[in-house]
């Protein structure tokens, strides 16, 4: 077993994401649930926390621990807000994983509406050719496809997959 010193909160986020690398998610828990504890000695607002508490909300997400996962979401969602501004391309990432919840809940109306204010998050901050407008392209184009507007959800992989051309052109090394 390996203990951490307190102020390692940075030690508990390597072993996270060691952890989770190797598929070890019961040790992955372990570590973010650590690294929340320590940082919440850092400041209610402290980006370590958001960081932490949206890291372990990712976690429960894939592991379909819902309720959990939520709240812990939008709680990081609520500090990066603040810190960093409702326009910030982490607040879209954040943004992003909360949609995601919504559309693993069936929750389509809510995931839509986040999806599309991370699309326009991405598109403003990042330009509209940025790799992550197309990702958030092809997110919001799956649940568009799972509510049966398939017509919709077309339009938007096509760009996505425009966009990741060009980037594949321009960045061949990417």
């Amino acid at each position: 077993m390996i203990f951490f010193r307190r102020g390692s909160w940075k030690s508990y986020i390597n072993a996270v994401v060691k952890a989770h690398d190797k598929g070890n998610y019961p040790e992955a828990e372990k570590h973010i649930a650590a690294a929340v504890k320590e940082a919440e000695g850092f400041g209610p607002q402290d980006p370590r926390l958001a960081a932490s508490l949206l890291g372990l909300g990712e976690l429960y997400l894939h592991q379909r621990r819902y309720a959990e996962a939520e709240s812990l979401l939008k709680r990081g969602l609520a500090i990066r807000e603040k810190a960093l501004g409702p326009e910030h391309p982490d607040v879209a990432g954040s943004l992003n994983n909360l949609a995601a919840l919504y559309d693993a809940q069936g929750r389509y109306a809510e995931a839509g509406s986040l999806y599309r204010r991370v699309l326009a998050i991405y598109e403003k901050a990042l330009g509209p050719e940025h790799p992550s407008v197309a990702a958030s392209l092809e997110n919001y184009a799956a649940l568009r496809r799972e509510t049966g507007r398939s017509d919709e959800a077309a339009k938007m992989e096509a760009r996505a997959e425009a966009i990741r051309a060009k980037h594949a052109k321009e960045n061949p090394a990417n």
